[in-house]
């Protein structure tokens, strides 16, 4: 029948066993999708949405027990025997992941990686195969396809990683597209560029696409139907235009109206400056040849200079590779640098590992991925307590529980969970934990390196409000970095944008973000808030 839908999910229920617990993740869920149009799966982390996706191709391993129907142009996937899975996945049906790092192979070319999708499914003429990667490589928007066949992942960029990703699931002209989180751990600027690449793919294949996202604002953009899921179950369904305009579910407009709220508190410019660093300049040299000799410098930090006060929030915004991170780094003194800092009134820079020991108790990091920042083998208590540990040698092991106590109940974690270890918890709550490790030890200054991005949009936003509730009742100063405008919009009354190393112009938050000087700056707010313009403007209306 040609107006059937190409994939349609029937009353799918999906339960996880472990041991003699089972839990259900999916519970009665139906949907159906059309030839050539786009659905997005929409809702925050454990709601079932990857779940559901990666069950229709039958990816969820022996733990999970799937009830249901799952046909695909009439055929029941959930029934069909893996030889005809194999046959159907990387041809007929295709996905793109969240992060491409953990999903290519860093040991094997960009070339042979693609080309083993194309082999897997019949191509054997190695000359035919090549011209198909590159042609593939090109419609991607990768620059000198030919050129980079023999680059690795970690030779490109992660927007390039991720056009590599989307390149594969293109590889054999799949039917059906489904992307889950594909722009979540990219830049703002970058994260455009990809749902245009997409957009202008399914329209040009008319390919059938099912988009998975926590973020309405990039639904508006993508789809144009969406499907919200909380708990397991589609609790609304529709048209994106209807859905946006006249949200009926109270879940649905949560998720709508969730960004962080609120401003920076007013800045005491009497307050006393925590650190100052003049002339920072971060550059790794280039080497080539039998000898190894420096041809040339990559210059990742170049001439930074910045204060924050205590109290204070600096901003550091940019895109990926613009320095950033190495700034962070270099400040608290865990990679080299040249230049001047000044913390707490002491010049730093000179100080070698036993020096900075004393100073390590006043300057922490919470980093942007807290799964991978903390170790699984440990309890939350030992984790938190650790820089105790360090600092504080002959401090009694009941001492240290009472304080790791306090710092998980300050931000805002039951103390009675601190012997569980970090899987048992959820996304939020580990960044809870990973703060709750920065701030025991009572800091003047954090360095926050993209804690928010890997978070939902309602847990972004009360990691907000917590790091501002610290900052006020403990006088932090902040060093945010980030790509999310929005949330450094909430947090910062300083901000520096960085491109290449360089500050490209910095100020107050409140001047910058009205009247940014730099079409560099423009770019940059205009991609982090043109979405969420959008919906909300919809919701408004």
């Amino acid at each position: 029948m040609a107006d059937a839908p190409l994939l349609d999910v029937r009353d799918l229920s999906i339960t996880f066993r472990q041991g003699d617990t089972e839990t259900l993740a999916v519970d009665g869920v139906s949907f159906s999708l059309k030839r050539a149009t786009t659905l997005a799966l929409v809702g925050e982390s454990g709601s079932g949405k990857s779940v559901t996706a990666l069950s229709i191709v039958r990816l969820l391993g022996r733990a999970a027990r799937v009830q249901g129907h799952g046909l695909f142009k009439g055929e029941d996937l959930l029934a069909a025997g893996e030889g005809r899975l194999r046959e159907i996945r990387g041809a007929q049906i295709t996905m793109v992941f969240q992060e491409p790092m953990t999903s290519l192979n860093p040991l094997h070319t960009i070339e042979r990686q693609i080309g083993e999708i194309l082999e897997l499914h019949g191509a054997r003429d190695a000359q035919k195969i090549r011209f198909r990667i590159i042609e593939l490589l090109q419609e991607v928007g990768i620059p000198d396809p030919s050129g980079r066949l023999g680059a690795y992942p970690h030779q490109l960029s992660g927007g390039q990683r991720q056009r590599v990703m989307i390149a594969m699931a293109l590889a054999n002209r799949p039917d059906l597209f489904i992307a889950d989180e594909p722009t979540t751990a990219l830049d703002v600027t970058v994260q455009a560029q990809i749902l245009e690449l997409l957009k202008e793919l399914q329209a040009r294949h008319q390919m059938t696409m099912l988009f998975i996202t926590h973020d309405l604002g990039i639904v508006r953009k993508i789809a144009g139907e969406v499907a919200v899921m909380q708990k397991g179950k589609i609790v609304e369904a529709g048209k994106v235009a209807e859905i946006f305009a006249s949200p009926r579910h109270p879940y649905t407009q949560a998720l709508i109206a969730a960004e962080p709220k609120g401003a920076p508190p007013a800045i005491d410019m009497t307050a006393k400056t925590i650190l100052e660093a003049k002339d920072i300049r971060v550059w790794f040299p280039v080497k080539r040849g039998f000898f190894r000799r420096t041809v040339g410098f990559v210059k990742a930090v170049d001439g930074v200079s910045m204060s924050v006060r205590e109290g204070e929030t600096v901003g550091v915004v940019g895109e990926s590779g613009s320095g950033k991170t190495t700034l962070g780094l270099a400040l608290l003194r865990l990679i080299r640098c040249e230049g001047a800092i000044v913390f707490l009134g002491r010049p730093i820079e000179g100080l070698n590992f036993k020096a900075m020991r004393p100073l390590r108790r006043d300057m922490q990091i919470v980093f942007q991925d807290p799964y991978g920042s903390l170790s699984p083998r440990l309890p939350v208590a030992d984790i938190v307590a650790e820089g105790l540990g360090v600092q504080y040698k002959s401090m009694s092991l009941a001492r240290r529980r009472e304080i790791v106590a306090q710092a998980l109940e300050d931000t805002g974690l039951d103390p009675t969970a601190m012997d569980r270890y970090p899987h048992e918890f959820s996304g939020g709550q580990r960044q809870r934990i990973a703060i709750a490790r920065a701030i025991v030890l009572e800091p003047k200054f954090i360095v926050l390196d993209e804690p928010t991005s890997a978070l939902d949009m309602s847990v972004q936003a009360q990691i907000v409000d917590l790091l501002r509730d610290l900052q006020k009742r403990r006088g932090l100063a902040y060093l945010f970095i980030s790509h999310d405008l929005k949330v450094v919009r909430a947090l910062a009354s300083e901000i520096i944008v960085m491109r290449d190393g360089k500050v490209v112009e910095s100020g107050p938050a409140v001047e910058l973000l009205a009247e940014p000087r730099s079409a560099y700056t423009r770019a940059l707010f205009a991609a982090a808030f043109e979405a969420k313009a959008v919906a909300g403007a919809a919701v408004s209306q």
